[in-house]
């Protein structure tokens, strides 16, 4: 599958050139923004951990082996990637214990960074933010493209699609969430399932999103829209005063997408209807969510990006340094500059 399938169409117009990422694990490196003040004191020990070309399950394990503990009792806000150089919070909850001797877990690949006491365990999805320093290694384009559209997506933000890795390998995630669906059966493995229900939800939301950037319906909103600010789960109608606050305009408040579960689409007139026509068109995966007992939720469509700078550390080398709120995808932002190309090649772009 290819990335218009899973993704849809960009929402400023065609690549400006073309880059490699991920030549190392430096030129994607992501720090977890974490808002908790930390007490100093409790059962549960948290670690500050910076990794390379290790994933966050990998860690986990790692941590709980060399801690001497069960994996359950090792915990991590998200998910973070493999071929990246990632800083992010562990917790190891150790009732009673004194802190152990985390070396074993530690080689060139993991290294341990801090290390202080909490009362609770650090929860999945605690983390507000992620920010990103990416590097664009073999930079080929129109810099002075690049830079106007720069500028327009610091002003305008991008569309808020699921990134490509979310569906796996030539969108092999998807193919297997069909698989299931049609059979009206869901995998025992509890992280298969949870994967291959969340590449259902994220296909149906990006489809949605699709036909809006399709339209130019993404950066505002429309009489039936469900309303959400950029840090809330929560969300709101929108009738004809809702259209024209001023907070749409400063990126703070944006339209929602489904993200698709038991229930009706809570939206209203044309929303509902292209909701409502999505999931029809993609009927065995609406109805394998709804008898998963997945709850309708909402997602925002419309991406602003936090602290967007950009320079050249070399003529053929393009870096990028922002914040995206948690759960939203760097790669979407690179793919509406650049078409990417694998590692070692030079004339085949790639997707992300």
């Amino acid at each position: 599958m290819n990335d218009l399938q899973l993704l849809g169409p960009r929402a400023y117009g065609d690549a400006l050139g073309s880059a490699v990422l991920k030549a190392t694990a430096e030129d994607f490196q992501v720090d977890e923004v974490l808002d908790i003040p930390l007490s100093g004191e409790g059962e549960h020990l948290w670690l500050w951990v910076e990794k390379r070309g290790l994933n966050t399950e990998e860690a986990a394990r790692r941590i709980a082996k060399a801690a001497g503990v069960p994996l359950r009792t090792v915990s991590y806000a998200g998910l973070k990637d493999r071929q990246a150089l990632t800083r992010q919070w562990f917790s190891v909850q150790l009732p009673g214990k004194a802190d152990p001797d985390l070396s074993a877990a530690q080689n060139d690949t993991l290294k341990i960074l801090k290390v202080v006491r909490h009362k609770r365990k650090l929860q999945r999805g605690a983390h507000s933010a992620n920010g990103f320093t990416l590097r664009l290694t073999q930079f080929a384009g129109n810099t002075a493209a690049i830079e106007a559209r720069l500028q327009l997506i610091a002003k305008q933000g991008i569309p808020n699609y699921f990134g490509a890795q979310r569906f796996g390998h030539n969108g092999g995630n998807v193919i297997d969430a069909r698989d299931w669906a049609a059979r009206k059966a869901l995998p025992e493995q509890r992280n298969v399932r949870s994967r291959l229900l969340s590449t259902a939800r994220s296909l149906l939301f990006n489809k949605v999103l699709a036909a809006r950037v399709a339209d130019g319906s993404w950066q505002r909103a429309q009489v039936g829209d469900l309303l959400a600010f950029t840090d809330s789960r929560s969300f709101f109608p929108a009738g004809e005063a809702e259209c024209s606050d001023p907070r749409l305009a400063i990126l703070d408040l944006h339209p929602t997408g489904p993200q698709w579960g038991e229930g009706d689409s809570p939206t209203s007139g044309a929303t509902q209807a292209l909701e409502q026509a999505v999931a029809a068109s993609e009927v065995d995966l609406r109805d394998w969510l709804v008898n998963a007992g997945m709850s309708h939720e909402r997602r925002i469509l419309r991406l602003p990006i936090s602290g967007l700078t950009w320079h050249y550390p070399s003529l053929d080398i393009l870096q990028l340094e922002f914040v995206l709120p948690a759960g939203c995808f760097a790669t979407v932002l690179v793919r509406e500059l650049v078409d990417l190309v694998p590692v070692g090649q030079t004339d085949s772009p790639c997707v992300f």
